[in-house]
């Protein structure tokens, strides 16, 4: 039998066809085209090229900002008389390395020692400074009886080219801030017990930062008003010509895949559970500066688990068809006038915003009777 099926084995593979290498694709497959190579596109290359040398900063018109900010003070001083006490002055930064402008407004009547609650407001910008815009809000908190402390932190505008170039986003620039502090306890009308903070944009994001020191918060309570919330998002989505501005500063010199550590440490929405005070947060649906897309980060972040610490709100469209978008919803004022130039979102922000200081900072204590 064995032998039977060798046989028959030995028949068949004399019966098969002698396999050609040319009849069978997988021994032998088509040969590939060659790949036609593609010269780079040097114009795209340019776009989306991003330094992170320092003196690769992009640079401001120093001298046109200094006029500007000249013609702010002088509305400023002129806008306060009868109306608010106001000066100018300065305090040294903790790291000693430089004075830090800083505004300062105050009911025209002291109360007398510690009889005054106060806030820190802090501008936005990239490169920003603190301008008329806001001077209708600081009447208005003053008349509250609030001391308002405005800094123009390291980076801003208006000064010399030294202090621009000194922008540190989510660095120094935040601890210039927490120095305020120690420049209102200097003032002896302020309680130090009752002090608040408060920001726009990216001064939502540093008021964010000094309220997520957890219980080392120098702040009661604070307001951060469409903040930027996620640097690491925030580069990504606003792309190469934004973030030019971060990766040459000198504490960055990279970007978010580079410097994930210092990045993420910048970035607020990641410190969250570093909250234990009081924030309230107010952001928009059509912000074309910080997207809803950041903002809603943050707000699911507090919804989430801060809860007993946030007091958040989704304006949805509010002054549709506005050139900036919902990003300047609730700060909106008449650039002849000074005064506000209010919409039903505005008011509404404004009155919550009001009511959550009341609260938190009790404005009418220490009142004469």
């Amino acid at each position: 039998m064995r032998l039977l099926l060798s046989t028959a084995l030995l028949t068949l593979a004399v019966s098969l066809p002698a396999q050609n290498p040319a009849q069978n694709p997988a021994q032998n497959p088509a040969p590939t085209p060659a790949r036609r190579v593609v010269p780079m596109d040097s114009a795209r290359a340019r776009a989306l090229y991003v330094s992170n040398r320092v003196e690769d900063q992009p640079q401001g018109d120093i001298a046109r900002l200094a006029r500007e900010k000249a013609i702010t003070d002088s509305i400023f001083a002129t806008h306060s008389r009868g109306v608010m006490r106001y000066e100018k002055t300065t305090y040294r930064s903790r790291y000693g390395d430089y004075d830090i402008p800083v505004y300062v407004f105050a009911p025209l009547q002291s109360r007398g020692p510690r009889a005054h609650a106060a806030m820190v407001w802090v501008h936005g910008g990239v490169h920003g400074d603190w301008d008329q815009l806001y001077l209708p809000f600081i009447i208005e908190a003053t008349r509250k009886g609030y001391v308002i402390v405005a800094p123009d932190y390291r980076g801003s505008t208006g000064y010399t080219a030294d202090y621009y170039n000194a922008i540190d986003y989510g660095g120094k620039e935040v601890d210039d801030v927490e120095d305020a502090v120690t420049f209102i306890g200097t003032r002896s009308e302020v309680d130090p017990a009752r002090i608040g903070i408060m920001g726009w944009s990216h001064g939502g994001f540093i008021a964010s930062h000094l309220l997520m020191r957890g219980h080392a918060s120098k702040f009661v309570a604070g307001a951060a008003i469409v903040p930027v919330t996620n640097l690491v998002f925030r580069l990504g989505y606003k792309g190469p010509n934004y973030a030019r501005a971060f990766s040459t500063q000198r504490a960055l010199q990279g970007l978010p895949h580079e410097q994930r550590a210092e990045y993420i440490r910048r970035s607020p929405l990641y410190h969250v559970d570093s909250l234990f005070r009081p924030i309230l947060v107010h952001v928009a649906t059509n912000d074309t500066d910080v997207d809803f897309v950041e903002d809603q980060q943050m707000v699911d972040a507090l919804r989430s688990r801060k809860p007993e610490y946030a007091e958040t709100k989704v304006y949805v469209d509010p002054v549709p068809g506005r050139s900036s978008g919902g990003h300047t919803f609730s700060r909106r004022t008449n650039p002849v006038t000074h005064e506000r130039d209010d919409s039903p979102d505005q008011i509404d922000s404004w009155n919550l915003t009001w009511a959550f200081f009341a609260r938190h900072l009790k404005p009418e204590q220490g009142a004469k009777p």
